[in-house]
């Protein structure tokens, strides 16, 4: 995922003092107007409706868009910076204000709690269909699917993409969430699919948290496939939900861009060594051989030091509970089907 920067068209002449401009400057050299003064404005007064509505992530993603139309160093900056950590934290904490609030009533709570599942379930599968109306994104899956198709079949192909499709859109979920900006799935043949980011995160824990939506998600997937292997019987099925596992513990690695080292940027020492004894733990238990490689590359992690000073619970448990399902979901039989 690639941070990208985009610059709308500027005045060749500043309005205030005359001074000619450059085309990416946000703000005039000689005497420091800002350059997008009115979008900055209008920018903040539906964040503030925002707000107002209690709508935290419309909030957040439109003070991330005013920050790209200010310069770094300005005071505007550093005041919406704030603004942004504040939200990104506030949305971290949403689901567990939720569940520890105190109910209304006893049958009015728990009816209000079933609503706001269901809606969230709705809202992901709604997000599920509409990152198939991208052309980018269909047409790019497609060509995908047909490589694969000449060499396993269309079925597995097919779930194989889908695999990945629900994987990447994990990724476009959390970062919908905390309003970064980002393009939609692009399949690559042989490599699988990418989102490219057009903002960054704002800290490890931001970063950690869309990186392992994408496993989640995709464990997910291969649950429900496994799911429809016990209700059909189809091989087929068992094999699509494997391969949704190996290749969702796969991006658990902690290196380079893969999840598994997003996941690990802000977990303390001791919590990455944690996370090794669970990984080992879990080869021990189901023999999955990925589980030595990603036993090493941890292991180099938590060795060559560089941890967080307060490690992340939840990154780590997100992690942990990861390896785990998914160390046995690799496992699943697949008599007759596709093999791995």
């Amino acid at each position: 995922m690639t941070p990208e920067s985009t610059f709308a068209a500027l005045p060749a002449i500043c309005p205030a003092c005359g001074s000619e401009l450059a085309p990416s400057l946000l703000a005039c050299p000689a005497c420091g107007r800002l350059l997008h003064g009115d979008q900055l404005k209008s920018l903040a007064a539906r964040a503030e409706q925002s707000a107002r509505d209690g709508d935290n992530s419309a909030e957040i993603a439109l003070w991330r868009e005013a920050m790209g139309l200010l310069p770094g160093n300005s005071r505007q900056y550093a005041t919406i910076s704030a603004r942004v950590a504040e939200l990104s934290q506030r949305l971290d904490g949403t689901n567990a204000d939720a569940s520890t609030a105190s109910p209304k009533s006893g049958k009015v709570g728990k009816g209000a709690a079933a609503v706001g599942v269901v809606g969230a379930l709705l809202a992901k599968f709604k997000l599920l269909l509409l990152g198939l109306t991208k052309a980018s994104t269909l047409f790019s899956m497609i060509a995908f699917a047909g490589v694969y198709w000449a060499l396993w079949g269309w079925k597995f192909a097919v779930g194989m993409a889908a695999s990945i499709y629900v994987h990447e859109m994990g990724h476009v979920y959390a970062l919908n969430r905390y309003g970064i900006k980002a393009s939609a799935p692009m399949f690559i043949p042989g490599f699988g699919a990418i989102v490219r980011l057009k903002q960054y995160p704002t800290d490890a824990r931001e970063d950690a948290r869309v990186g392992l939506a994408g496993p989640i998600w995709g464990f997910a997937a291969a649950a429900v496939a496994y799911g429809t292997f016990q209700i059909s019987g189809a091989p087929i099925w068992a094999a699509i939900a494997q391969f949704g596992a190996f290749i969702n513990l796969f991006n658990l690695i902690p290196v380079w861009q893969l999840d598994g080292a997003r996941g690990f940027h802000p977990l303390s020492t001791a919590q990455r060594w944690l996370a090794v004894g669970v990984i080992a733990a879990a080869f021990a238990v189901t023999g999955e051989h990925l589980l030595i490689l990603l036993g090493l590359c941890a292991a180099y992690a938590a060795w060559r030091g560089g941890g967080a000073d307060e490690g992340d619970a939840t990154a780590w448990w997100q992690y942990a509970a990861l390896v785990v399902v998914l160390s046995f979901m690799t496992r699943i039989p697949t008599p007759g089907a596709v093999p791995r």
